[in-house]
């Protein structure tokens, strides 16, 4: 036997030659990864003990990678390692460790947040893929050529890209790959770019820690009052995302992978929801992707899988009523209607969907929040119009169930035993094509070659040659059933193509001994890690030497953000040398900078005035930016990938979204990009931002000390879902042009809601937080450029607080006097927030 060619690493078919899109499975642990596999995925993804976005998964350990691979391998499914968070200055080491257990495992790419980490990345494997995870919040063309040049080989775009948008990347920036979501939770901020986890409770989202914030309830106040919101008060919890119904036009969009979300769920939801997609494919596989494909009958799945409600997200573009119902913020299931009567032991209702004996449900009285009933169904009668359910003794309270509650079927243990039967045991249930050759004649040696789907090929010789048929020749229907019987392997009989020549025979056993050789051969070569270039030794650091701290004889600088005019005039008050802008409407950024040039006629000293575009851009947005810099500042603070090239000849600040959290990251975006210098990740604690500053210039860097954290940023908009019956900016009257608007938490605290010029809104943290305890430190530390926020403050109070911190960085007040000061001053308090030590 011989193998003809052993693929080199990406030498076999792109994705992108595929007739439908690569369909990618999450994997939380060894039985999810199964489920994948057996269920159809062409690929999965997983993380580590470290450094990934879920952290609360089970996950795999290095030790685990070589067998993990082999295994998906041998199954001829890929494998990406997750590695979709922001490392830290003191974390390089260890991340490098952990890089180099993935390479040498032969994971087939890894996907990745951190800009300095695909730097480092690049160091270590000129040839390693990259994948750009969503958390680099890519919803451009512009932020696809930032993946490209950075080396990575696809990108995953952000989830709040339209159908239409995704066209309009496609026709910009055709040269990379691109993977959408297509199912599971869908996020409300967009990933990379949500700090509530962080603010709240220190448990940062680009560490993987999210605590969920959006899936609680929250009160809705506006001008003060109460907006009367009946049942809907989960007003930041999207339904989740099913991409099932544009699936077609999903694979005619150029996408060249579908991801399902879930690496926290349990591998029945797994095996479900990869089931129905593959089915899916397969159908638009076998029908050439015609329009009209039919899905309807594999909702049922998907809603059994789990289910806060089921939407398109914003394939379609967007729709601020559908979006988010927000009746509740967790599992649900399948609707079987109300309630309409209750007896002793027994609740009617008129069923709309299959219900057994042993199925699970929960009544729904519109409190999720609270305890509610729930259990076993024991008995289903049907009378008429009319349904029936009884329960096991005791096991529900009928007393709190009511006329009109929703009940939900939440469990169907007969759908989890069959998908549980998906992934059991260790013989093959999910078989790929293995498509066969087979050459010959009379008197000369039978020769069978294999080709599986990825390109490898396996060729075996018969050791004896083909004799002449009397009876019973080696015809295709013959062929097609000895080397079909695949069984334990796999495989399933792919192409058969046969080159014998006359009625030749050749022995059953020989048939075999060529089958058994040929597939063991495909096996092995799947087998084999993948070798990617490793480089021995490579620099983690800065490309220059950090300057010692205390060769900086400057004077730390105060930089004051404003978000109103009034608050300019606050400020211009107190003779500043450098002032940003962040206003919701930037066509007052004109009356700024002229208020600004008014009085830097009599300034004393040079100064400057910056404004904040957009945090978001997206395709056809380019009359903010140019809106943005018809008011002609001294410079811009750049706070995405469009800002980079758009604003390319002016004078440019990176702002905390662009999520700096090591000197690699840092010194891309000056040296690449010419920055004067970027602001420090708000994910940062002290320790981390010491370890920052000591191995890379401090001169690098502004570190914001005051501010109202801004929390979710997002593109559901809660002024045009919840204050309006519009669906998005076309038809809402814009109510967040008239309204103050608040949104109120558990515990009492109004968090700002404001809309920006693309109709973004963000939520700010009710409390102001400081890190004025730390300031001598970063300043004995080298640092120079310390920003202060101000969101809603009246101008006496953003007076007195930069008085109060000119005299801290002055050395004339301590960080802990300004601290007890701040509480007093702001009526709602001051936290020390994220920037100090866990």
């Amino acid at each position: 036997m011989s193998n003809l060619s052993l693929p080199e690493p990406g030498t076999a078919p792109s994705i992108a030659e595929r007739a439908v899109p690569e369909l990618l499975a999450p994997a939380g642990n060894w039985d999810c990864a199964r489920a994948a596999v057996e269920n159809g995925a062409d690929a999965i993804y997983f993380g580590l003990e470290r450094f990934n976005a879920r952290m609360r998964a089970h996950n795999f350990s290095d030790s685990d990678l070589p067998k993990l691979m082999e295994f998906l391998h041998r199954r001829g499914v890929k494998g990406y390692v997750t590695f979709n968070t922001l490392i830290f200055a003191n974390e390089l080491a260890e991340a490098e460790e952990h890089l180099r257990a993935i390479i040498a495992a032969g994971a087939d790419a890894v996907i990745v947040q951190d800009v300095g980490i695909c730097r480092l990345i690049r160091r270590l494997s000129p040839d390693f893929p990259m994948h750009a995870s969503t958390q680099m919040t890519i919803t451009s063309a512009a932020g696809v050529g930032f993946a490209r040049e950075l080396g990575c080989e696809l990108v995953v775009l952000a989830r709040e890209c339209s159908l239409k948008e995704i066209e309009k990347i496609r026709q910009v920036e055709a040269r990379l790959p691109l993977e959408v979501f297509v199912h599971g939770a869908l996020c409300v901020a967009y990933s990379g770019q949500c700090l509530t986890s962080e603010a709240l409770g220190g448990r940062s989202a680009n560490r993987g820690e999210c605590a969920q914030a959006c899936r609680m309830p929250y009160d809705l106040i506006s001008d003060g009052h109460n907006v009367p919101l009946g049942d809907r008060r989960y007003l930041l919890s999207p339904q989740d995302l099913a991409g099932l119904d544009v699936l077609p036009d999903l694979a005619q969009s150029g996408v060249v992978s579908l991801k399902i979300e879930g690496r926290l769920k349990t591998p029945e939801y797994v095996a479900n929801i990869t089931r129905v997609y593959r089915n899916a494919l397969d159908q638009l596989r076998n029908s050439q992707c015609k329009e009209g494909a039919d899905f309807s009958n594999d909702r049922y799945n998907l809603e059994m899988g789990f289910s806060r409600g089921l939407y398109t997200g914003w394939f379609r573009g967007i729709n601020n009523q559908q979006l988010v119902h927000a009746r509740f913020g967790k599992k649900r299931g399948v609707y079987l209607g109300e309630v309409t009567r209750v007896e002793r032991n027994r609740v009617a209702l008129h069923l709309e969907a299959s219900l057994k004996p042993g199925d699970g449900v929960v009544f729904d009285a519109g409190h999720p929040d609270q305890e509610e009933e729930g259990g076993r169904v024991y008995e289903v009668q049907t009378k008429g119009r009319e349904t029936l359910l009884a329960f096991g003794h005791g096991d529900v309270d009928l007393k709190r169930v009511h006329v009109g509650d929703k009940i939900w079927k939440t469990s169907d243990p007969e759908l989890d035993r069959r998908l549980r039967q998906s992934f059991a045991g260790d013989t093959p249930q999910f078989h790929r094509p293995l498509h066969f050759e087979v050459h010959g004649r009379e008197g000369e040696p039978m020769t069978v070659i294999a080709r599986d789907e990825l390109g490898h090929i396996s060729e075996c010789t018969s050791s004896m040659p083909l004799a002449r048929a009397e009876k019973q020749p080696l015809t295709d229907e013959r062929l097609r059933d000895q080397l079909g019987r695949l069984g334990g392997t796999p495989f399933k009989l792919g192409r058969l193509q046969s080159s014998l020549h006359g009625n030749v025979i050749l022995p059953v056993s020989e048939l075999n001994r060529l089958r058994r050789e040929v597939v063991a051969g495909i096996e092995a070569q799947r087998a084999t890690p993948k070798r990617w270039t490793m480089n021995e030794r490579v620099r983690r650091g800065a490309d220059v030497e950090p300057a010692a701290p205390a060769a900086s004889t400057d004077s730390p600088e105060l930089i004051v953000l404003v978000r109103n005019m009034a608050q300019l005039d606050a400020v211009l008050q107190t003779n500043p040398r450098t002032v940003y802008c962040e206003f919701e409407d930037p066509k007052r950024y004109r009356e700024a900078v002229v208020r600004f040039r008014e009085w830097q006629r009599s300034a004393s000293h040079p100064a400057a005035i910056f404004v904040a575009p957009p945090r978001i851009f997206k395709m056809g947005e380019d009359w903010i930016l140019k809106q943005v810099r018809s008011c002609d500042p001294d410079g811009y603070l750049i706070r995405n990938y469009d800002h980079l090239n758009h604003f390319a000849d002016a004078r440019r600040i990176g702002d905390f979204s662009l999520n700096v959290a090591n000197g690699l990251t840092a010194e891309y975006f000056l040296e690449r990009y010419g920055l004067e210098r970027v602001t420090a990740s708000y994910d940062l604690n002290f320790h981390q931002l010491e370890a920052l500053l000591q191995t890379s210039p401090p001169a690098w860097y502004e570190i914001t000390i005051h501010q109202h954290m801004p929390m979710f940023h997002m593109e559901h908009c809660v002024f045009c879902a919840f204050l309006s019956d519009g669906t998005d900016y076309t038809n809402c009257g814009r109510p967040c042009d008239k309204h103050d608007v608040r949104v109120r938490d558990r515990v009492g605290a109004e968090h700002p809601l404001k809309a920006d010029a693309g109709c973004r809104n963000t939520v700010f943290n009710a409390l102001a937080q400081t890190g004025a305890e730390y300031a001598q430190q970063m300043i004995a530390l080298g640092v120079r450029k310390f920003r202060i926020e101000f969101l809603n403050e009246p101008p006496d109070q953003v007076s007195r607080t930069i008085d109060r911190y000119t005299r801290l960085l002055a050395g004339e007040i301590s960080g802990r006097e300004l601290w007890q000061e701040l509480k007093l001053m702001n009526q709602l308090g001051v936290t020390r927030g994220q920037i100090n030590p866990r």
